[in-house]
């Protein structure tokens, strides 16, 4: 189910009850807009509420782990009801039934027939949870008395890689539990109002570890409309256990403005970031959560606030996916936040990382939550990958296009170059080499690559970018410089070119190349439309049935000899992987494969994880890798900037007041709205219309704004006068063509068309054609010019729809169909 819905406005008000104060639900408040994933619960499914506090990962069963960062307190929370007069314990987790996941929470029911049991998750975003911020509250309807057991596990381990101190002892103090470790600054707390303490065993008893329990009576009578929140906290030397349990409990009676709060939080930040209205709802919704997931990577530390590269359950491990910091995923996500917007999170992502800037210019790469607690620069990770470096000032041009914010890269300008110069303190033939750390594979079945095509395209960029920046600071003769090495640096890299007209996947120290075919030659299209020459081939072969696959691409094709579907970097499939080929296929022309890869990463948004996306899958099957971090910073914004800077074709040029367009909409769209299109500080509500052989587009802002609509790039500064309405006309191909995408069930192997290739005439559209041998084919047609009088070779049309037969054999055939008007 795919829906925009009201969340029940679960208000609620404190009734003076002798001497308690109870939570009373009151259901019949006027209901607060916000997006709804509502599915049955999936016990072998995770769920993650993140937050810049906290985290609560688990399982859709209700069972569950909570963290305040940078501490795992406890783990397996279960839930266990024993009814009066039934018997038969109820082990709840197994009769989960429903989840419901808002921006704001997210609601697990467990539900029997003479009991249900609702898990209210969140992490609150007001800071008056001050010691408890990842909450979770119980609503609890019965038909007769029960008592229910919460156990759980107590943990308290520090994220890797700090040490920990030992395993935790749980100490009742009349209204909860004190967790104490063998360092006496460091301990936790779990506490339930109303609970009691579980059975705990006596001292004469053998040391055995079970889980600890919280027990709770219930009566229908009086309690129905109770809830009963667990909260928990981390405490250290500066504050006595007692007076933690006393504080943490005490934050009681804020719950009801976090809970509205985090409605609000969300509310207002859908209301000012980019949201896309097109004829597919299940791409709006998508898209949406895609931003929603993004901005929920935010950790606020000590050092401030940045992105966590992506989040799981750690189970037994001190690892929860990969919640702490990276260079690259930050600065790759960026992309997508400059797209939707939001430029103060920008900033404070990229000041985060260059707080790790090493004092020679390298970017850092990998920054535990825990780094503070030990010493993080003798461990090899900080700066153990090379490509954060070309990608920071790659990014710093692309926020200041986007923002228009010059004086943030007057303020950093040392950084940017100092990055500069590394890069090119450590080239090699002209381009940056693998020499100070990898590039972008971290395990390689081959000797490790001298040189990967993929650092040595950043590195052309980061070239361009750096001469646009330079520019802008006046500094001339470094903006020559630059533009002369990423000039160097195009004819070098077009030597990566093989006669099969395939980009070699890295050059060797002897100048040898390793010829392996892999989709890493695509990001030379992320910032540079030109690309690398002559690569028709590649393209094709990117998009038939050895590399594409319905859920994405795989890094390298099946046929490769180094082909492993389930290896992290040669055979599996990442959404990172699609969103830069999708966009290099944009870039290129060839819209209809780039529009097909598009729309698979945004349906993997309720495949695993509600509304967050997985890191990497199977190559073979639809199906996430078990170690696969479900909730991952960069698969969602490869969500947003393809669809953004492809599809709609949008490209802000602030410091001109211009915007480009060229978009490349699938043939079924008639309209569309983009609300909230950022050029700089000025905000506009876009609208694309087909009328016939014209696209219309219309930017409208609340204000009299300057602005220039554009399908070239900007050339000069904006000279229209400030308007309310900016128009532009695109022309249209008088025939286009559709097909339908959708995932296959899980576990299944691909079946989807690939178009190979496209070719448009004045007269004419050649497509090639791959689909499974034997099978029948649909396409969309439509007739953008009406009078259009349509041939078609390689197909029979009928109406509107075009239909294809495959030659029959094994795998994948081969059709070439042609329209002729």
């Amino acid at each position: 189910m795919h829906r925009n819905d009201s969340q029940a406005n679960h208000l609620y008000r404190f009734v003076d009850m002798g001497k308690k104060l109870f939570l009373i639900l009151l259901l019949t408040l006027p209901a607060v807009s916000q997006n709804l994933i509502h599915r049955p619960a999936r016990a072998n499914h995770p769920f993650t509420v993140v937050g810049e506090t906290g985290a609560i990962l688990g399982s859709q069963d209700g069972t569950f782990e909570i963290w305040q960062n940078p501490v795992k307190i406890l783990s397996n929370f279960h839930v266990t009801a024993h009814l009066q007069n039934y018997d038969t314990p109820l082990d709840l987790n197994k009769f989960a039934a429903t989840i419901d996941v808002y921006p704001s929470e997210t609601i697990i029911c467990l539900s029997h027939a003479a009991i249900t049991v609702r898990e209210h998750i969140l992490i609150d975003r007001t800071s008056k949870l001050k010691h408890s911020p990842a909450i979770v509250y119980f609503e609890i309807h019965s038909i007769r008395p029960a008592d229910l057991v919460f156990s759980f596990v107590p943990v308290m381990q520090r994220q890797w890689p700090a040490p920990s101190f030992g395993t935790p002892g749980p100490d009742w103090r009349k209204t909860g539990y004190i967790l104490n470790t063998d360092n006496p600054a460091f301990y936790g707390i779990v506490a339930m109002p109303g609970s009691t303490p579980g059975p705990s065993a006596p001292y004469q008893e053998r040391v055995k570890t079970q889980p600890t329990e919280l027990h709770l009576h219930i009566d229908p009578k009086t309690d129905d409309k109770r809830l009963y929140p667990l909260f928990t906290a981390v405490g250290d030397a500066s504050i006595k256990p007692d007076d933690l349990l006393a504080a943490t409990l005490a934050q009681e009676e804020h719950l009801p403005e976090v809970k509205q709060a985090n409605v609000q939080y969300y509310k207002d930040f859908l209301a000012r970031t980019l949201s896309v209205t097109t004829p597919d709802s299940a791409f709006n919704d998508s898209f949406r959560w895609a931003e929603i997931s993004m901005d929920q990577s935010r950790i606020q530390g000590p050092e401030g606030m940045g992105l966590a590269a992506g989040w799981s359950t750690s189970d037994d491990s001190a690892r929860p996916g990969y919640g702490w910091f990276f260079g690259r995923d930050t600065l790759w996500s960026l992309y997508a936040v400059n797209s939707y917007g939001d430029f103060t999170l920008t900033k404070k992502a990229i000041d985060f990382l260059l707080l790790h800037q090493r004092a020679d210019g390298k970017m850092m790469h990998e920054y535990s939550q825990s780094a503070l607690t030990v010493d993080w620069k003798s461990l090899p990770y900080l700066y153990a990958s090379a490509d954060a470096t070309p990608l920071l000032i790659m990014q710093m041009q692309d926020y200041v296009n986007a923002s228009g914010d010059v004086a943030y890269l007057k303020s950093h300008w040392d950084n940017v170059q100092r990055a500069w110069q590394f890069i090119r303190s450590h080239s090699d033939n002209g381009l940056y080499a693998n020499t100070e750390g990898t590039g972008w594979v971290e395990e390689w079945p081959s000797p490790m690559p001298h040189q990967e095509v993929y650092l040595a395209a950043l590195d052309v960029q980061a070239g361009h970018a750096m001469s646009e920046l330079a520019t802008l600071m006046q500094n001339e003769q470094l903006a020559t410089e630059a533009k002369t090495a990423a000039t160097t640096g195009e004819q070098k890299l077009a030597a990566y070119r093989q006669a099969d007209g395939f980009y070699a996947f890295s050059r060797n120290a002897d100048s040898t190349f390793d010829r392996t075919k892999s989709i890493f030659p695509s990001v030379a299209w992320w910032s540079n439309p030109k690309g690398l020459a002559g690569s028709d081939s590649m393209f094709d072969s990117w998009a038939s049935s050895a590399f594409s696959v319905d859920w994405g691409i795989r890094s390298v094709p099946s046929d490769s000899a180094i082909y492993d579907p389930i290896s992290y970097h040669h055979g599996s499939m990442w959404p990172l992987y699609t969103g830069w080929v999708a966009l290099a296929e944009f870039r290129a022309g060839r819209s209809l494969q780039a529009i097909e890869r598009t729309r698979q990463t945004l349906a993997l948004y309720d495949l695993q994880d509600l509304g967050a996306t997985t890191e990497v899958l199977s190559g073979e099957f639809l199906q996430p890798l078990s170690r696969s971090s479900t909730h991952q910073l960069w698969s969602s914004a490869m969500a947003i900037a393809p669809v953004v800077r492809g599809l709609l074709g949008l490209q802000p040029d602030a410091l001109r007041h211009a915007l480009q367009v060229e978009p490349h909409l699938p043939a079924e769209w008639n309209k569309l709205s983009a609300e909230h299109v950022q050029v700089g500080p000025d905000a506009f509500d876009l609208t694309m219309t087909r009328d016939h052989e014209v696209l219309q587009i219309e930017a409208a802002s609340k204000t009299p704004t300057v602005l220039c609509l554009s399908q070239a790039q900007p050339a000069n500064e904006c000279k229209a006068p400030a308007a309310l309405v900016h128009r532009l006309s695109i022309p249209l191909p008088p025939i286009e063509v559709s097909f339908p995408t959708k995932l296959p069930f899980e576990g299944d192997r691909s079946t989807a068309l690939h178009v190979l290739h496209q070719a448009e005439g004045p007269n004419d559209l050649s497509l090639s054609l791959e689909a499974p041998a034997g099978s029948t084919q649909t396409l969309l047609v439509l007739k953008n010019r009406a009078s259009a009088k349509l041939r078609v070779e390689g197909g029979e049309l009928n109406g509107d729809t075009l239909t294809v037969r495959f030659p029959a054999g094994s795998g994948y055939s081969l059709q070439e169909t042609e329209l002729r008007w």
